[in-house]
């Protein structure tokens, strides 16, 4: 980090090993000798950041790390490791060796919100700031979110949620990501936005209150991001947002990766809703009733058909007229889209708004279905729907 920035005492680079990682002998990682820096004083600020399988991310994430101008604050890096076997394991070893302020963690369920939570409780920070290892971070990225913590006393801040694409397809997936048409009108990606959110890109919290909220809701895959905020507004808490705090997230870059991930969200929102009874907004609940109507029409057609009902007129004629609003939606949507970003992109963004839209509203079906006969346990981390790996 720059030389204005104040680094405690070091702490384990590696708070306990698992043998057999790729590239390594089969034996644990070693630890250094463990400084209690609540001898000395708590920290100002502990960065949490969980991680699996991330060997290509980690080094340029951990440099953007060190170029934080702090302004004097005190910080440490946790990074709750998945148990990742792909070489991430010894690049952080390695970098904990050489730099005191990062400590490294396992996270042997190895899924977001159990990494997220062993690192809070690692921490030793009475500010705790979220930091994901796919997202580029302006310079006073911590600094701001500091700040502005102190500055609104908000339960929890963070700037506006920004996609940066590559190649081709992730600009478009990126673009799209912007525009109010693929995300509901969803105030967190307005990048010019400041005030009051129902959630907000990654997090900055006071470390006593994520205790006395409960933490991340370790039965949830995906979306505990949104549920902690669920939790918080419901308590009065209020949750800000304002565009001091710059990053940039990685889009990603194919339009399968995107559905995988669109439908992850799709599903694990029903848990959320599930949980509490309601959806945190109206929006979250669009994709799916758009995709069962689209297979109710489809259900009716063909039971007609079957029971010898050949009058499918009028349901083909329904089911038509408002796939071809959808389709008209789209492409004036795409139109301001590729105005924006540029015209290049316009052959590809009705298909990228399908797929964000269809891959959410599938997964919501999904989850319907899943999660109707039981919870989300977690002998379900292992199916398609709980992968946390780009």
């Amino acid at each position: 980090m720059q030389s204005n920035v104040s680094i405690g005492d070091s702490a384990c680079p590696v708070a306990s090993g698992v043998s057999g990682t790729k590239g390594c002998p089969a034996a644990p990682l070693p630890d250094s000798d463990c400084h209690d820096t609540r001898a000395h004083g708590a920290k100002n600020v502990s960065v949490i950041v969980p991680c699996r399988n991330e060997v290509k991310s980690i080094r340029t994430f951990l440099e953007s790390l060190r170029r934080q101008n702090l302004g004097g604050l005190e910080c440490e890096v946790i990074i709750a490791d998945g148990l990742s076997d792909d070489g991430t394991r010894e690049v952080l070893f390695r970098y904990s060796q050489e730099h005191p302020w990062v400590r490294v963690i396992d996270n042997r369920d190895r899924i977001v919100s159990t990494g997220l939570n062993a690192a809070i409780r690692a921490a030793q920070g009475e500010i705790i700031i979220r930091m994901d290892v796919h997202t580029e971070y302006q310079s006073d990225y911590i600094r701001r979110c500091v700040e502005v913590l102190e500055r609104t006393k908000a339960a929890n801040v963070g700037g506006p949620w920004i996609a940066r694409g590559k190649g081709y397809v992730g600009r478009a997936i990126a673009a799209a990501f912007q525009s109010a048409f693929a995300v509901g009108g969803a105030r967190g990606h307005q990048a010019n936005h400041e005030g009051l959110v129902d959630t907000v890109y990654l997090g900055c919290w006071r470390r006593d209150l994520l205790l006395q909220i409960g933490l991340f809701d370790e039965t949830l895959v995906r979306n505990q991001d949104d549920e902690l905020n669920l939790r918080l507004a419901r308590a009065g808490e209020p949750i800000y947002q304002s565009p001091q705090i710059v990053s940039w997230y990685q889009a990603r870059p194919s339009l399968t990766g995107l559905f995988r991930q669109y439908f992850q969200y799709g599903f694990w929102k029903v848990a959320v809703i599930q949980k509490h009874r309601l959806p945190a907004s109206w929006r979250h609940l669009v994709p799916g009733a758009f995709v069962l109507t689209n297979l109710a029409f489809l259900g009716g057609a063909f039971f007609r058909l079957v029971a010898g009902i050949h009058s499918l007129m009028w349901p083909l004629a329904a089911w038509a007229a408002m796939d071809f609003a959808y389709a008209l939606s789209s492409v004036g949507a795409a139109l301001l889209v590729a105005r924006r970003a540029g015209w290049t992109l316009l052959p590809l963004l009705p298909v990228v708004f399908a797929i964000y839209h269809a891959a959410y509203g599938l997964g919501f079906v999904a989850g319907i279905y899943s999660f109707s006969s039981r919870g989300p346990h977690k002998s379900d981390r292992e199916t398609v729907f709980t992968e946390i790996t780009r």
